[in-house]
């Protein structure tokens, strides 16, 4: 059970975490946090939260658990904002997408207190954002990943797992480099690809008359370039190494398309179209398969 829980960011992420543990019966008060009076005041409106601050300082003094839901790119001011206001007891988790940015943010941040930080980053999402997008079970079945790292203290992990299991999540860990890896090429690329195809037909012409005919594969593809364009921006500027050799592999192999096509070579085509058709079907032909995405 936590006491007192600050989430610092009450939209689609902070938000159903908050209502997700309040079903659960697993936090007593949950007090919420937004630069934004609009936004602290439909939190509190609809329940997401229990209370409302209106700075950093008063969100997180007596908070037994702080939960960082705000984009990667205010990651560092946050901590840093934080961090004097903080117990010493208090246990700072995130669910920020790039996880080397965020622990190098808080171990500069925290200091003698960085022990008690658990990096985390729950794997789920719609494109929908603010407070009324929250809703109770978006992590169940999902999969959350925790990141600890040497300094961190066990009962600190524990806690935290404790918390996301309560949602009805499954919790994994793994180390913060092969998680950023392993997010690039799942979210991360596959987000750029959508945005850049979306943006290049946006440009055309006739793009009103390619997009009136747009198939349900195209819809389905293209879906995540809905996403919110902050976050996004800021996740590829903070997991920038991670992005930018897939996007090198990825090029090369289009580049390899593009040769076969010039070619006429079926043969590559056929080759490269089965083997990705294998792969897929291998992975996400199960029929109670859970949609493990950030959106």
């Amino acid at each position: 059970m936590i006491n007192k829980l600050a989430i610092i960011g009450v939209g689609l992420i902070g938000g159903s975490l908050s209502l997700a543990l309040k079903k659960a019966g697993k936090v007593n008060h949950v007090i919420g946090f937004s630069r934004t009076e609009s936004v602290r005041a439909q939190a509190l409106a609809l329940g997401v939260v229990d209370s409302v601050a209106t700075t950093l300082a008063e969100a997180v003094a007596d908070a037994d658990v702080i939960f960082l839901s705000v984009p990667m790119g205010a990651m560092s001011a946050v901590l840093v904002e934080l961090a004097p206001h903080i117990k010493p007891t208090a246990i700072v988790t995130d669910g920020g997408s790039a996880k080397a940015h965020v622990v190098a943010a808080a171990r500069q941040a925290l200091a003698d207190n960085f022990s008690q930080f658990v990096p985390g980053h729950p794997i789920a999402g719609t494109e929908r954002s603010g407070p009324s997008a929250a809703f109770d079970s978006l992590y169940q079945d999902h999969r959350v990943v925790l990141t600890p790292v040497a300094e961190t203290n066990p009962d600190a992990l524990a806690m935290v797992k404790a918390m996301w299991d309560a949602t009805g999540a499954e919790v994994l860990q793994m180390d913060v480099e092969h998680h950023d890896v392993v997010l690039a090429a799942t979210s991360h690329l596959p987000h750029v690809l959508a945005f850049n195809l979306v943006g290049m037909l946006a440009q055309r012409d006739d793009c009103e008359d390619v997009l009136r005919y747009a198939a349900g594969g195209f819809r389905d593809f293209s879906r995540i370039a809905s996403s919110d364009p902050v976050m996004w921006r800021d996740i590829c500027l903070t997991n920038s190494d991670a992005i930018l050799n897939l996007l090198e592999q990825y090029h090369q192999d289009l580049n390899k398309i593009e040769q076969a096509i010039k070619q006429q070579d079926g043969e590559y085509l056929i080759g490269m179209f089965e083997q990705a058709k294998r792969a897929r079907d291998s992975r996400f032909n199960e029929p109670n398969l859970v949609d493990n995405s950030e959106v």
